[in-house]
C-alpha cells in the first residue's frame, strides 16, 4: 500500500484490548499514514485506565462519551458520527476501524461505497458480517512485537495459530485458476490480492507464517517458480496448481 494514503484510525475502547496497541499502530502504518487517531469510551470508568499511558505513547486522542442509558452503546454512535464527519472533510483516503463489534458493519460498508479503503482490526470473536464488510480484516491475536518478552510467550501465542484446511487450499487454488495464463501460472502477488478480496480476514499469520509464499509452499499442493525481473534486482514469484491424476475405474471388457 502507498504511504501517501492518509488514514483515520478510530478505536472502540470499550470493545478492544489495549495490550497490542503498539502492534496495531505498526500494522496500520503498512497501509497508510494514520493522520487521525481517536479512541472512544467513557473515561470515567475504571476499566479504561489501562489505556491512558498508551494513548500518550501513541499520540491517540481520547474522546469522552458518557453512557446515557443502560443497554445502549453511546460509544458506537459517537464513533460512527465522527467517521461520517471525517469522510465528508475529504482529509483521508482510508479508515481503520478497531473493534470486534458487528455494529460497525454498516459503517464499513458505507465508507467503502464512498471509495474509502477500510481496514478492520479486531479479535477472532468478531462476527463475520463486519469482517467481510472491510477490504481487509486483521486479528488482534496475530499481532506480535519483536521484543524478548513476546518471544518468551511464543509457546502460549501458538495456541492462536490455525491449521490450514482444505477450505484455505481450495481458496488459493481457485484464485490461481482465476488468474493463470495458458500454462497455469499466476503471479503470487496478484493471487494474494484476489484472495484478500474473496476473504478479507485471510492472513498468512493466522496460520503461523509471516508471508503467503511459505504458507503456499507448506501445503505441498502448488508449484512455485521464481523468475528474474528485467533489472535483476528482485525475483517475481509465480505459482501453479499441481496436476492431480485420477485413475479411471473402467472395466477392461
Amino acid at each position: 500500500m502507498s504511504q501517501s494514503i492518509n488514514m483515520a484510525v478510530l478505536i472502540d475502547g470499550d470493545n478492544i484490548p489495549s495490550a497490542h496497541i503498539k502492534e496495531m499502530m505498526e500494522e496500520v502504518a503498512k497501509y497508510g499514514n494514520p493522520t487521525i487517531k481517536r479512541i472512544y469510551g467513557d473515561w470515567t470508568k475504571p476499566h479504561l485506565n489501562r489505556w491512558k499511558t498508551l494513548l500518550l505513547e501513541n499520540a491517540i486522542t481520547p474522546v469522552q462519551q458518557y453512557g446515557y442509558t443502560t443497554g445502549k452503546n453511546a460509544t458506537d454512535s459517537a464513533m460512527i458520527i465522527d467517521a461520517m464527519d471525517i469522510l465528508y472533510s475529504n482529509k483521508v483516503n482510508g479508515f481503520c476501524l478497531v473493534s470486534s463489534d458487528s455494529d460497525f458493519t454498516r459503517l464499513a460498508t458505507r465508507l467503502r461505497e464512498a471509495g474509502m479503503l477500510v481496514i478492520g482490526i479486531g479479535e477472532k470473536k468478531t462476527p463475520n458480517p463486519f469482517i467481510v464488510a472491510c477490504d481487509k480484516f486483521i486479528y488482534v491475536e496475530i499481532l506480535r512485537s519483536g521484543s524478548e518478552e513476546k518471544n518468551e510467550k511464543q509457546e502460549k501465542d501458538e495456541s492462536n495459530v490455525e491449521k490450514i484446511t482444505n477450505r484455505e487450499i481450495s481458496l488459493i487454488a481457485s484464485s490461481i485458476r482465476d488468474l493463470s495464463d495458458e500454462d497455469g501460472w499466476a503471479f503470487l502477488g496478484d493471487v494474494g490480492s484476489l484472495i484478500q478480496k474473496k476473504q478479507p480476514n485471510f492472513d498468512a499469520r493466522n496460520y503461523g507464517f509471516e508471508k503467503l509464499t511459505p504458507l503456499v509452499k507448506s501445503t505441498g499442493r502448488f508449484e512455485i517458480e521464481r523468475r528474474e525481473t528485467p533489472r535483476g534486482r528482485h525475483k517475481l514469484i509465480f505459482v501453479k496448481n499441481k496436476r492431480t491424476y485420477k485413475r479411471r475405474s473402467k472395466n477392461s471388457n
